[in-house]
């Protein structure tokens, strides 16, 4: 008895500190937003006869108290004395608009929505029915056939550890009554068993379920538009983007809507629902990993749509668990099945290093084979770009430099809001790509299939019956997903990465970043960084959306302001002239690959083509003679790209990597970077020329024909040497010099695996050391190759080169030589041979060629 009140007496405790928590908090918003607004004025004027001069005399004490901890906040409708720039063209400010506000036409004269423009704007907003999907969920006879596959996998396992050898004995029988005598001796019970993995479902369902809703959804809206013009001098999109959406909802009214953004900050999660829900398209559903379930944020973020999925699905490394995926499986398709939008991050967190990371199939997989298995007619992909002038989370130095993560917890997150509201972030740009159909991706691919002749890949959607065998491609552990859906998933993932990639604008401090990085590692003076901004601006014309317009050398100037003279540091020279460097030291170059590794994916073939392109070039005395055959430099260029197979997404599934290199070396032969000497080059505007032609061979979808023609060439067209772009082709170069670095580094490090197995987190450290030594010896020149995502991309390459083995015990992955490369040393020199000749080489070589 007593010990029941205690424990209600600790619930009611527990309880009231959490109840406590969120009403402090959300007193301390409201007063923020009273005190720093125009909310003072407006009541006021409302009601002239209302004292309010207690407040004066108050705020002025609690501001003098303060004075040296705070900034004032920026209110949205008073004018930016920041350095600022116009966002690019054909876009507009979200914090701005506010379609429901104001007189309406036919309306009455007054309308209170010009006084309150958003409270009018949450208020009258289109209001959807959220229908919860947990019940539905629990009631599905496919959970209770999973909880009683996951009751007697917790049996057996109990059985095994009771009995051991005796229950393969007993097993072998069939003795099935004298096994259940014994499990009654032993204190085994399958109805206890049974009920707790009943209970353990309850459980998953209510940690995981989402509380959408439409009250929540207006008061966030409202409470954003009032503290985003804090810390964002805007969030821009497209508003044809936004027609676009509608008008897709419009033409299927039935089919949800699949938002897939790349995931860059914690504010992504409802970012994307507050754009959605002013613009009157139905809020989607978003997974969230379970470390954002902290007090008062965690039941936020579940109130506007975030579901919560663990992190490692299975606790137990080779061990799947079944219940666990079965009710995420079940949660995901009812959710489908009742017409609600869904949003998650393809890439599973946050990117660490600025570019786009790998995908990860698990979600997709739930939604297309709801597709495949009948669940839902069809479902619209909706790629999404997120990009921010300066992050709002910080930065990842700390885990690229190999330390552990902070956990997320309220103390983190109050100190991060609080820090955010007194500093400028600029601009935070969001576009919504063209939504294609997961019916119409596996139609295109089904007819790809049937031209290369192989019908075994054909893909037809047809009901699927639960089978007993766990599945290795799905969340499900008792699998409805089939295995010959692994490559269509894949190649489906691979597409909207790289399409979000394409589709993500250039920021202001994208392009400083890239500037400093590749052309000016050694700072450079305003004038000629503005060229160099001009020059680069023209080059992404037409192929990248640019987030930014006006004047470079004012651009300059806005993106050095917000990066900070922590990263970027402006002087004056002896002649008066202004001069902008990066900061030098490892923390500062880390953070600013960050932002350049945006344009990196952009230039990554003309890097890996000229690269390529200089290891190939004979030591012979005249140098602008040397060259390399056409045919040569696409082969090893296209071995030098499965290199980064881990690092970036060259090609979509649908293109034809051979293709994209021929293209990008007809625009290397127009830049000048490299010459051909052929008869038909002679001519004016040859390499223009075929440049088209492969433009029209795209559309007439004759790929194939046009490159066996190529191929068949006579004359082998010789490539040569151009001295007199060479400092352009040591820029290109640079691109991606820094990741050539860390995995050359990785394969020097092998050598410690002989005859040495090692625990994997032990060999990144040791690594990213070797990284840091060869930096501070100067014998590396980036130290932006300090970076523990690029140093496991590569073990995952080296890994499926079978030069590596990576084995789990106990939860730790263990890495040793694969027995071969153990065997001979030899062996293992080729492999650091074949990833050095990634490595441009500028300080020998046709590099040092005075033009």
């Amino acid at each position: 008895m007593l010990t029941t009140v205690l424990n209600f007496a600790q619930r009611v405790a527990e309880i009231s500190l959490l109840g406590g928590i969120e009403i402090a908090s959300v007193a301390l918003i409201v007063y923020y937003i009273f005190a720093k607004t125009r909310a003072p004025v407006i009541i006021a004027g409302l009601f002239p006869n209302l004292n309010l001069s207690y407040r004066t005399s108050y705020l002025s004490k609690i501001n003098s108290i303060r004075s040296d901890l705070l900034v004032t906040l920026r209110s949205s409708n008073d004018p930016k004395t920041q350095n600022s720039v116009a966002h690019g063209i054909g876009t507009q400010n979200m914090l701005e608009l506010t379609p429901q506000s104001g007189q309406k036409p036919f309306k009455k004269l007054l309308d209170w929505g010009v006084l309150f423009p958003y409270v009018a704007q949450v208020v009258r907003s289109e209001k959807f029915e959220y229908r919860q999907v947990t019940e539905i969920v629990h009631n599905d006879v496919v959970l209770k056939h999973a909880i009683k596959q996951a009751a007697e996998q917790s049996l057996r396992e109990q059985r095994y550890a009771k009995n051991g050898h005796r229950l393969l004995t007993r097993s072998a029988s069939g003795d099935q009554e004298g096994q259940e005598e014994e499990d009654e001796k032993v204190g085994i019970s399958y109805q206890n068993i049974l009920r707790k993995q009943e209970q353990r479902a309850i459980s998953i369902l209510k940690d995981m379920g989402s509380t959408l809703n439409n009250g929540l959804l207006a008061f966030t809206s409202w409470i954003l538009y009032k503290l985003l013009p804090c810390f964002l001098s805007g969030v821009v999109t497209n508003t044809k983007q936004i027609e676009m959406l509608k008008t897709a909802t419009e033409r299927s009214p039935g089919t949800p809507l699949i938002f897939v953004p790349l995931h860059r900050s914690h504010l992504d999660y409802i970012m994307v629902t507050w754009i959605l829900t002013n613009n009157d398209i139905r809020s989607p559903l978003v997974a969230a990993g379970n470390n954002l379930q902290i007090p008062v944020f965690g039941g936020l973020l579940r109130g506007l749509g975030a579901f919560f999925i663990k992190r490692k699905i299975d606790p137990v490394e080779g061990k799947k668990d079944v219940l666990y995926r079965a009710a995420l499986h079940l949660y995901l398709t009812h959710a489908l099945k009742q017409g609600h939008n869904v949003e998650f991050f393809i890439e599973g967190g946050r990117t660490r290093t600025g570019k786009p990371c790998m995908p990860k199939g698990g979600i997709l997989s739930v939604i297309v084979n709801a597709f495949m298995d009948g669940s839902i007619p069809d479902a619209l992909l909706v790629p999404v770009s997120v990009n921010y002038e300066r992050l709002v989370d910080g930065n990842f130095v700390r885990e690229q430099k190999g330390e552990k993560k902070i956990p997320e917890s309220f103390s983190k997150a109050i100190s991060g809001i609080w820090k955010a509201l007194k500093s400028n972030y600029g601009l935070m740009r969001i576009d919504f790509n063209e939504p294609y159909s997961i019916r119409e991706l596996v139609n295109s691919y089904n007819k790809i299939a049937r031209e290369d002749g192989n019908i075994a890949k054909v893909y037809k959607p047809a009901a699927r019956t639960l089978q007993h065998n766990q599945s290795t491609s799905s969340l499900y552990g008792t699998d409805v997903v089939c295995e010959e859906h692994r490559n269509l998933i894949e190649s489906i993932s691979r597409q909207v990465v790289f399409d979000c990639a394409a589709a993500t604008s250039v920021m202001s401090t994208n392009a400083l970043a890239f500037l400093l990085l590749t052309r000016f590692r050694n700072g450079a003076e305003e004038q000629i960084l503005a060229e160099a901004l001009d020059d680069l601006r023209n080059s992404l014309s037409g192929c990248k959306d640019i987030g930014f317009s006006g004047e470079s050398s004012h651009i300059l100037s806005y993106a050095c302001d917000l990066l900070g003279s922590g990263l970027v540091t402006r002087t004056r020279d002896e002649n008066g002239r202004l001069v902008i460097r990066a900061v030098n030291s490892v923390e500062s170059f880390i953070e600013l690959a960050y932002y350049s590794n945006m344009l990196t994916p952009h230039f990554a073939l003309s890097s890996i083509l000229l690269a390529t392109f200089h290891s190939l070039l004979p030591e012979t005395e005249n140098k602008n003679e040397a060259g390399v055959s056409r045919k040569k430099l696409i082969e090893t260029a296209l071995e030098n790209c499965q290199i980064y197979r881990y690092e970036f997404i060259l090609n979509k599934p649908t293109q034809l990597l051979e293709s994209l290199l021929y293209k990008q070396l007809d625009d290397l032969l127009i830049s000048g970077c490299v010459r051909s000497k052929t008869v038909d080059d002679d001519l004016p505007n040859a390499a223009e020329s075929r440049r088209l032609a492969h433009s029209l061979a795209d559309c007439l979808d004759e790929d194939d024909d046009y490159l066996h023609v190529r191929n068949g060439e006579v004359d082998e067209p010789k490539l040569l040497f151009a001295s007199e772009t060479l400092q352009q082709q040591r820029y290109i170069c640079e691109v991606l010099a820094p990741f050539a670095w860390t995995y050359v580094t990785v394969a020097q490090s092998l050598q410690i695996l002989h005859r040495n197995s090692m625990l994997e987190s032990e060999f990144i450290c040791f690594v990213i050391n070797d990284l840091s030594s060869k930096v501070k010896r100067g014998s590396c020149n980036y130290a932006e190759s300090i970076s523990t995502d690029s140093v496991r991309n590569c073990l995952k390459l080296l890994e499926k080169w079978s030069v590596i083995e990576v084995c789990n015990q106990q939860g730790m992955r263990l890495i040793s030589l694969n027995t071969l490369y153990e065997m001979s040393r030899e062996s293992l020199n080729t492999i650091v041979k074949k990833i050095d000749a990634i490595v441009p080489k500028f300080n020998s070589g046709y590099f040092n060629v005075t033009p």
